[in-house]
């Protein structure tokens, strides 16, 4: 079989790096080039000591005809402009950034208070493998979903499709992340000697920029806009995610079940059995999302979904997505490293 010749953009910050080790493993795929505008002229392994030799570009150095694919591993804002680029060269395209997550530009610029820099790319298919597996097939343009709407979606996307959320009810998710989602970019209130032995909430509320991809989402099966309270915080760990959701629904125990047969066939997605409960350490460093349900008497559910937030919630999950645009088996590369089973 031809290998796939494949592009990524921002090779040096955290979910670029773990992309990047994922593509080196895929049977079918050959590494064309990387970006990095900050380390441009010197190696990747200058910048990750693991890595191979391999030279590092800057954006406008790169030839898009050379490959198939590109990732686009960039900051907010900043991915829109090489995606229309692309989609001029004849590439494929996998977004991490936000750029292309939200459907109307209107609730870009609401969520991330910047106009979007290229309206007419929207919409394009978001890449929930779990939710969307049909149209990523074939896709020429695939958003990859935010770390936290993802942890958030494979709770509830699965009520919403069945009608089982009550109406008119908040959704209250307190998650909790750990450093790398905040980017590599040094900022003080990531230093170690202000994150160690803490806990720190950020925009809560109705002020975290996922809320308007989850919203989208969850709008598509019909629950309203501005149902979601989301509490973020920091955790003083350098990956994972842990997300808490208080799911109002008209029927606790068959809320349950709609979770567990939603995802009893996921190759990427596990539900614990009741009375087990989801933690970080069954999905660091792992592909896998790995879900708990608790139903508490009347109508609320309490879904605990953990994911690492670099790689269910960027590259694997990026990774994933090209599995089915490209006609691959979904977990190519990405099954080994770890067996879901052993949990």
């Amino acid at each position: 079989m031809k290998n796939i010749t494949v592009g990524v953009y921002g090779g040096t910050g955290y979910s670029g790096w773990e992309l990047i080790q994922l593509l080196l493993l895929h049977p079918h795929v050959e590494l064309k080039f990387i970006t990095s505008e900050r380390k441009a002229g010197k190696n990747l392994a200058d910048v990750w000591p693991r890595a191979p030799g391999f030279p590092l570009q800057s954006a406008s150095e790169v030839d898009l005809k050379s490959v198939d694919y590109v990732f686009l591993c960039l900051p907010h804002t900043q991915s829109a402009p090489i995606a229309t680029q692309a989609k001029a060269a004849g590439c494929s395209v996998i977004d991490l950034s936000a750029d292309l997550r939200l459907n109307d530009p209107a609730d870009f610029a609401l969520w991330y208070g910047v106009p979007h820099a290229a309206p007419d790319l929207l919409p394009v298919v978001y890449g929930l493998s779990e939710f969307y597996r049909e149209t990523i097939m074939g896709a020429k343009l695939v958003a990859n979903p935010g770390c936290y709407a993802t942890a958030v979606l494979l709770g509830l996307l699965p009520l919403a499709q069945a009608g089982l959320l009550a109406a008119d009810v908040p959704i209250i998710v307190d998650a909790k992340s750990g450093t790398t989602g905040a980017g590599r970019a040094p900022k003080q209130h990531l230093l170690f000697s202000e994150v160690s032995a803490n806990l720190t909430p950020y925009k809560i509320g109705r002020a975290h920029p996922h809320i308007g991809e989850i919203e989208q989402q969850l709008a598509v099966s019909g629950v309203g806009k501005g149902c979601l309270i989301f509490s973020p915080h920091l955790l003083p760990t350098d990956r994972g995610i842990l997300a808490s959701i208080y799911a109002p629904v008209q029927d606790a125990q068959q809320a349950a079940a709609a979770i567990q047969q939603a995802h009893q066939f996921e190759p990427m997605v596990k539900v614990l059995p009741q009375g087990e409960l989801a933690s970080l350490a069954h999905v660091i460093r792992t592909p896998y999302a790995v879900l708990s349900v608790t139903p508490v008497p009347g109508n609320m559910l309490i879904i605990m979904s953990a994911v690492d937030n670099l790689l269910k919630g960027a590259a694997s999950q990026a990774l994933q997505n090209f599995n089915l645009m490209a006609g691959f088996p979904e977990t190519t590369a990405l099954l080994p490293p770890s067996n879901i089973e052993t949990l």
